[in-house]
């Protein structure tokens, strides 16, 4: 695996590492010490580790051990080529492979957008292995199916979902104005100031990987073709739902509704903050996360 360029780690954001996952090698970033309670730390689309760049450093000198994986398809991680290999029971099986590679039975699992779907994935059919859950801006898969059954606008909403299932159009227009699409759809989506030229050279670095887009769009394509069902409903771990209350992309109805379907949860609204929650808010993000895991 060669790990080098801007979407590297950089001194101080952590140590660059190769961690196993299920039958794939995954890059991540680690820091904190090595006895500290395990922390993972997942990203979502269109990110990578660097989606957690602002709460690494905090959590490592809080004392825990902090995670922070390329899921499987991303940047510098393996990227299996069949869509079948992106099935949330994959990724979750990736999840556990990185906990047994550190030598522990249990984490805090945290993520944000695909990030969180894989921690809720985790909480619902590992439950023993998760210590605490935070769910950053994606809901409860169940309360997501039911809002796409029964919103209009949800589902205008999440019309990428089905754009993303055409062969080879998505990577296609995605890199087109050197990731034109992408870079605007982040800047217009969250708070001004958010994402600058400089985080934009990193996440190009990340996306121009060799396959790296394929794979992304592959975890879409995944959901529709080959969606695995839940064992239960009811969330056992503690759960905080933290959410940026400005998400264009995800109702904020579906943060009460998930919060309902766990056994021990509560839910954090950032009333200014949109679905970059962590970007815009990162002191307080962490904050959260520090009390949920304390």
């Amino acid at each position: 695996m060669n790990v080098h360029g801007p979407s590297a780690p950089r001194e101080g954001e952590g140590k660059s590492v190769v961690t196993a996952g299920d039958g794939v090698d995954l890059h991540a970033v680690r820091a904190g010490p090595e006895d500290g309670a395990l922390v993972v730390l997942l990203h979502g689309f269109p990110e990578f580790w660097y989606g957690w760049r602002d709460q690494i450093r905090p959590l490592a000198e809080a004392g825990y051990r902090v995670v922070v994986p390329d899921q499987r398809g991303y940047n510098f991680s393996d990227k299996p080529s069949k869509v079948g290999a992106y099935r949330l029971s994959a990724l979750a099986r990736d999840v556990l492979g990185i906990l047994e590679a550190h030598g522990r039975e249990e984490a805090n699992i945290v993520g944000h957008d695909w990030g969180a779907a894989v921690a809720w994935w985790m909480a619902l059919h590992h439950p023993d292995c998760v210590r605490t859950l935070t769910a950053v801006n994606v809901p409860h898969p169940s309360v997501m199916t039911e809002e796409l059954r029964e919103s209009w606008r949800q589902r205008l909403r999440s019309w990428y979902f089905l754009a993303f299932q055409l062969p080879r159009v998505p990577e296609r227009v995605a890199r087109a104005g050197n990731w034109r699409l992408l870079t605007r759809t982040m800047r217009r989506s969250s708070l001004p100031g958010t994402f600058g030229a400089e985080d934009f050279e990193r996440y190009r670095a990340a996306w121009g990987q060799d396959s790296a887009f394929r794979s992304m769009v592959n975890w879409y394509r995944a959901i529709v073709r080959r969606r695995d069902r839940l064992r239960q409903e009811t969330v056992e771990p503690p759960t905080l739902v933290v959410w940026g209350a400005q998400d264009e992309f995800l109702a904020r109805s579906m943060a009460h509704r998930s919060v309902e379907r766990c056994a021990n949860g509560r839910l954090a609204t950032l009333a200014d903050a949109t679905h970059w929650v962590q970007h815009e808010y990162p002191e307080r993000v962490t904050s959260l996360l520090l009390d949920q895991f304390a």
